[in-house]
């Protein structure tokens, strides 16, 4: 198979440059860091295109691959720059442009996964060979093969970058590879930064359609993580304890871990108050009083919120 070859340099509008499909949108910041460089000092550093030929009514054209962030530097500023045109297939130029954006690193976590499953789906159709064995050797072909940035090299990596294993870089595979598009485009407008402890727990969800609903509760904040907003999806989200429940569960916890020398010291100490609350609450089981919370400690007792208080142990009696 040929490899991608260099025809030519030149210096280029950004206007006639095509750009077509890119896996990750150009950013803001990065734009404007590039244009505060250029206009002092130009755009010295080339950006690579692909030479289309023209074909069912389509001209010939040149197509972005490499250097989307410069090339819209250069659109805003209407100045030319440095333009490598290369004579490849449309896959070999996804996997300069895959390449290129790992090179540069800063990617995020979320923009790791897609590239990996990107840059493995495209080695394997380039190289079919490296997935004609089974088992081990099918094992060592996909992951240790060599080529300009291996999938193996490319798990070391990716592994040393985010102190994990290659374990954890294959379930990264797994979850670019199983979110669809407009998973992406939804988990890249998150209000907060989607973790890699997120993309782990989506690794896991096999429903298609769970995966995504669990993305739109986390991009849209109603959840603060992925595992969280999977409980919520399956309804099994632990409900959020009242202030007068943790302290009716803090008095049963010192309570049961107390000595009985202790509980005997407190019942002689508060007897009066504890007096006050049976009554209190004899009022209320006799349905002629209300649970007001007015600090005797019986809120989470009260007629309203028994049902739903939780569960303690029964308190040992006091000999």
């Amino acid at each position: 198979m040929a490899e991608p070859r260099l025809i030519r340099t030149a210096s280029l509008l950004a206007d006639e440059i095509v750009v077509h499909s890119r896996l990750r949108p150009v950013g803001e910041a990065g734009v404007a860091a590039i244009i505060a460089s250029a206009e002092a000092f130009g755009i010295r550093q080339a950006v690579d295109a692909r030479d289309v030929p023209a074909g069912r009514g389509r001209a010939r054209e040149l197509r972005l691959i490499a250097g989307a962030h410069r090339l819209e530097a250069a659109r805003r500023l209407n100045i030319e720059l440095p333009v490598r045109i290369w004579s490849c297939t449309a896959d070999e130029a996804r996997l300069m442009e895959i390449d290129d954006q790992i090179a540069g690193s800063g990617l995020s976590p979320l923009d790791t996964a897609v590239f990996l499953a990107h840059r493995k789906t495209i080695y394997e159709k380039l190289y079919p060979q490296s997935v004609a064995r089974t088992g081990a050797a099918l094992a060592a072909a996909r992951w240790n093969a060599a080529d300009i940035m291996s999938v193996a090299s490319f798990a070391t990596v990716t592994a040393q970058q985010f102190g994990l294993t290659d374990r954890h870089v294959r379930r990264l595979v797994a979850v670019g590879s199983s979110l669809s598009p407009q998973d992406i485009d939804t988990l890249r407008g998150s209000e907060r930064p989607i973790q890699l402890k997120d993309l782990m727990v989506l690794a896991k969800i096999g429903a298609a359609g769970e995966r995504s609903a669990v993305c739109e509760r986390l991009a849209s904040g109603k959840a603060r993580s992925a595992a969280e907003a999977r409980r919520q999806q399956r309804g099994t989200a632990a409900p959020a304890l009242s202030r007068t429940d943790r302290s009716y569960l803090a008095l049963c916890d010192a309570w049961s871990r107390a000595s009985k020398p202790a509980r005997r010291r407190f019942v002689r100490d508060c007897r009066e108050e504890l007096e006050r609350a049976g009554l209190d609450l004899a009022k209320v089981d006799a349905g002629t009083g209300s649970d007001t919370g007015s600090g005797t400690g019986t809120t989470a007792q009260g007629a309203g919120s028994r049902k739903s208080a939780p569960r303690t142990p029964r308190l040992r009696a006091v000999k």
